[in-house]
Parts: structure tokens; sequence; C-alpha cells
């Protein structure tokens, strides 16, 4: 299997799967009656659980200054993510099955920074890439509107 093909599969797919789990987990927790600041707490415990292991059988462990900065900001970027969505599930009673596709429209905010701050539109087809990102755009309003 070619090396992009496995990095398909193992930062695309199996990420997929992971975050699909997380997913009904979060609404299981809502339902158990678990609120958000514990959740965030307990979450970021098991996630820092991980870091622990990854930091000590993982071959690559480089850290900067500025690396960690990005790092801290990815954590409070994606707690704050973390908040809303249950806070959509527990507070609002949003169904997961319409939620999750929507809060997923994030690929699209990924896609059209990437293009401008790392330039890839070297790297990809940008007709393609947008003719996906429209049908993205038209299977979310399908959804918020099921």
């Amino acid at each position: 299997m070619p090396t992009a093909w496995k990095g398909l599969l193992v930062g695309g797919l199996v990420p997929a799967l992971l975050f699909g789990i997380t997913g009904v987990m979060q609404k299981a927790y809502g339902r158990a009656g678990g609120g958000s600041g514990w959740y965030l707490l307990l979450v970021g415990l098991g996630v820092a659980a991980t870091g622990l292991v990854a930091v000590a059988f993982l071959p690559d462990r480089a850290m900067t200054a500025r690396a960690g900065l990005f790092a801290l900001g990815i954590g409070l970027s994606w707690g704050l993510g973390m908040i809303a969505v249950m806070l959509g599930l527990s507070h609002y009673g949003a169904p997961l099955s319409k939620l999750a596709p929507l809060y997923n429209l994030n690929t699209l905010i990924v896609v059209v920074l990437a293009l401008v701050l790392f330039a890839e539109s070297r790297e990809v087809n940008v007709p393609k890439l947008m003719g996906g990102a429209v049908l993205i755009m038209a299977g979310a309003t399908l959804v918020a509107r099921a």
C-alpha cells in the first residue's frame, strides 16, 4: 500500500471511526446526567493520559515553545467546541444524528484555511475540492432539515 494511502487510512479513516464513537459517548454522557464542566475535565484527563503514553512510546518527542503554544491553542479551541457540542446535546436537546454532521462542517473551514495559510492549492485539484465542498454544504442543509 502506498504511503499516501496509509496516511489517509491512519490519519483519516481511523480518526473518523474514533470521533464517531466519541459522538455517541457524548450523547450517552449527557443522558447519564453529566455536566459540561466535568465532561471537559474528565475528557482532558483521558487526553492527558493518552499524551503520556504517546510521549513514552512514540519515537517523535520533539517540542519547541512555538509548537507548545500551538498545542495549547488547539486544546483551548477544541475544549470550547466540545463544550458547545455538550450544550447542544444536553441543554438544547439537539439530536446527535443532526448535530454531528453540522459540527463536522469544520472540514470546510480547514479546507479554506489550508488553501490560504499553507498554499495547498498547489498540491490539490481545487475545482474537485470545491465541488466536494459544495456537496458537503448540500448534505449539511439536508441533515439540518431532516
